[in-house]
């Protein structure tokens, strides 16, 4: 057995335990269930807990197991779910309190959680988010706690799930990622997070941000964690008519830490305009790390990013606006100022700004397919620096280029819908994480999982634990 305390095993060696019958799921998820009650009074990163449903599906996992049919790698395994994502009898609050807290429960589970279960996870609960997925919490909702150091941001709004998963309170989660919501709240908490190629994963069931921005995707320990979940979820599904109908291949294949024939595209200009000195390093490190993997160094000059998230800008707010239109403004009172402020951009969006943005779009997408004709991933930072201090994030607004800094390197690609994948770097003086981002062209996810899983087989940033109680 790993000498790693069990909580905090990745998921595919949890998964190597429980088939050998040397863990028992009942036992895992209780115990997951008895340090969620410990330690989530504070960090405060689940919105429901499913103790009696996880429990049931822990013990069916345990009997399955035990009589040889085994179902893959998340039979047993404990994971938990956004609070976007509707599981059978349960609320889904998608942090809005005051406007979804009296909706009734899920009359039945969204295509992802139905796939998790299929596969047979173990779902513990729903994972706190900002209102409505936007960037803050509502007033009503505490704000999860970053496990690795309280005084810094948890990171956008899968932050519920970055915290979980790096405090040990699952072995992996769903996120959403509509600007960088998978991204920053992983590069925030030091955890690895997949945003898939849009319409890869479908969202039938998920209460959305923007419809056509809006990506699920996992959140875990290590690339290879985030692929055996990719695994289950992505697919092709009648209910959603926007996911992509291609093939699902085996995102574990060839996890060796060979990458030769692998061409890594770096704009040394665009990823290091405004970037900090230890990012800068980071990024470094990984190329090293990639080369010396067998993988080929390849110069590319980046389309125009800054015009991509000029465009994001008007388009995710009008469709906001359109997600909210039955209740805002009747119910304007019930919202929080940042939801509130996203909202009402939307509404003063003209559908000829719509257009025109919709146009940037467009361009953006095929110049990035062009890009990737010539490379198989790219290199970039997540964020201009290291994370936010919780002081700074206090002041996050006030400044005109706020937005545009905290998303210049995430929402470009939620415009291309590129499969993007955050991992580790590296912790700064106080202790708080801080990462980067490979990039690919749509739907080579494999690709994204083989190259992090190189990263991090040769480095530990994603083995460091947050000081908590064993």
């Amino acid at each position: 057995m790993s000498s790693a305390a069990p909580h905090y095993l990745d998921l595919t060696a949890l998964s190597a335990l429980l088939r050998q019958r040397e863990l028992s799921p009942v036992a895992v998820t209780e115990a997951q269930l008895a340090r969620i009650a410990a330690l989530d009074g504070n960090l405060k990163s689940y919105a429901a807990v499913m103790a009696d449903t996880a429990l049931a599906e822990a013990r069916a996992a345990e009997q399955e197991i035990a009589a040889g049919r085994w179902r893959g790698p998340l039979h047993g395994v404990p994971l938990a779910v956004k609070d976007l994502c509707d599981a059978t009898g349960v609320r889904t609050v998608a942090g809005m309190p005051r406007v979804r807290g009296a909706v009734p429960p899920a009359s039945a589970d969204s295509t992802v959680v139905a796939r998790l279960r299929a596969a047979g996870a173990v779902i513990l609960g729903k994972l706190q988010l900002t209102e409505g997925a936007v960037a803050h919490h509502h007033p009503d909702i505490p704000p999860p706690v970053n496990p690795h150091h309280a005084g810094y941001w948890s990171g956008a709004s899968s932050s519920g799930t970055g915290v979980a998963v790096a405090a040990g309170l699952c072995y992996g989660g769903l996120g959403s990622d509509t600007g960088g919501s998978i991204r920053l709240p992983s590069f925030a908490n030091g955890v690895t997070g997949l945003k898939p190629s849009w319409g890869r994963v479908s969202r039938a069931g998920v209460f959305a941000l923007a419809w056509s921005f809006d990506h699920v995707g996992p959140m875990a320990r290590s690339a290879a964690d985030c692929g055996a979940i990719l695994n289950a979820i992505a697919g092709a599904d009648p209910a959603d008519p926007t996911a992509l109908q291609a093939p699902v291949p085996d995102h574990l294949y060839k996890l060796d830490g060979d990458l030769r024939g692998l061409r890594v595209g770096l704009d040394t200009a665009w990823a290091s305009y405004g970037i900090d000195a230890p990012t800068q390093q980071a990024l470094e490190a990984c190329l090293a790390v990639l080369k010396d993997a067998g993988a080929t160094v390849v110069p590319v000059k980046m389309p125009d990013t800054q015009a991509a998230l000029a465009a994001w800008t008007p388009m995710c707010c009008a469709e906001v606006a359109a997600t909210h239109a039955e209740n805002y403004p009747s119910r304007a009172a019930e919202y929080g100022p940042g939801l509130k402020g996203l909202i009402e951009a939307g509404g003063a969006t003209s559908g000829l700004d719509y257009a025109r943005a919709h146009d940037v779009r467009q361009q953006f997408r095929g110049q990035m397919a062009a890009l990737f004709r010539g490379v198989d991933v790219l290199l970039a930072p997540a964020f201009l620096g290291q994370n936010m201090t919780l002081e700074r994030f206090a002041s996050f607004g006030s400044q005109v280029d706020d937005w545009d800094n905290l998303l210049r390197y995430t929402a470009p690609f939620d415009v291309s819908g590129s499969p993007t994948l955050s991992l580790p770097a590296g912790f700064n003086a106080d202790g708080a994480p801080f990462g980067f981002q490979l990039v690919a062209d749509v739907l080579n996810e494999p690709l994204l999982v083989r190259a992090g899983d190189a990263w991090q087989r040769a480095t530990d940033h994603h083995q460091r634990r947050p000081k908590l109680a064993p």
